[in-house]
């Protein structure tokens, strides 16, 4: 579905939940308080302006007893096939999300991806498809890095294990063009990143990726991934136990200050490599 015709038919939701709320005879603030988030929010998915969680959705259908249609437009929308089905939602959430912690332990995380790292690891996992699918993939992440740079962009914490770093992605230039790209994110504050360095050793996320993000009114979410599989978390027990994960990691971190200095540093070893080639 085309980004235009995604937004159209989340105005058609925006215009379709106003109707219904009324006619139920709610207010936003009343209907808000049914369904955990505030009247604000409830405007805001009137106007499009924010797009509601999959569970909001649901309790939006109950509370308004509306058979289902809300969910079945929400799980329409957020199916977007340029992800994977287990993380079309995840996307969604970034958008809507006030703060989103990442840990990176062999991949440059999607928010902070060049094209060309971005078109190398998609490569790397479909040797065989088209290069109008690779272009799709590469396209559609930089979409969502994007949101770093909006006005209303989550605040965004991310731990690099010093791995992605080092581990030479694409062509030795593409490789240090994409560290460059970090150093300038961090430059001019869109990104807080601290690189973990291997004298680290052992660390609380030896699993792999964790990300973490914080609403204003909805619950924390955690989301963890594998490399054909993730899952989001929402189970308050769970997601205390991941945060409190990523904050050892961010104390077993490098400073941002000695962390951009490593970035720069692997930036130039690569150029010299590209340079001697």
């Amino acid at each position: 579905m085309a980004n235009g015709s995604r937004q159209a038919a989340w105005e058609f939701f925006g215009t379709e939940l106003k109707r219904r709320r009324e006619e139920a005879g709610f207010t936003q603030v009343e209907l808000g308080a049914r369904v955990f988030v505030s009247g604000g929010y409830i405007g805001q998915f009137e106007q499009a302006i924010r797009k509601p969680q999959l569970d909001v959705a649901q309790r939006i259908d109950d509370t308004l007893q509306t058979d289902g249609i809300f969910e079945r437009l929400c799980r329409k929308l957020i199916n977007d096939r340029r992800y994977a089905d287990y993380f079309a939602e995840v996307v969604e959430l970034e958008r809507l999300a006030t703060k989103v912690c990442e840990f990176a332990p062999t991949l440059v995380p999607g928010l902070l991806q060049t094209a060309a790292y971005a078109q190398s690891v998609t490569v790397a996992a479909n040797p065989f498809v088209t290069d109008e699918y690779v272009a799709e993939k590469v396209t559609a992440r930089l979409e969502r890095a994007s949101i770093l740079r909006d006005a209303t962009r989550p605040e965004y914490w991310v731990v690099l294990h010093e791995n992605t770093l080092r581990m030479p992605v694409g062509s030795r230039v593409a490789m240090a063009e994409q560290l460059e790209h970090i150093a300038l994110l961090m430059r001019e504050r869109h990104a807080v990143v601290a690189v973990l360095p291997y004298s680290e050793g052992a660390h609380p996320s030896m699993g792999g990726m964790l990300a973490l993000m914080d609403f204003d009114d909805a619950p924390p979410i955690a989301y963890t991934e594998t490399s054909f599989s993730g899952t989001l978390v929402d189970d308050p027990a769970v997601v205390k136990r991941a945060q409190r994960a990523y904050d050892l990691l961010r104390v077993a971190a490098l400073s941002p200050e000695a962390s951009l200095a490593l970035v720069e540093s692997a930036a130039e070893d690569f150029r010299r490599c590209a340079s001697t080639t």
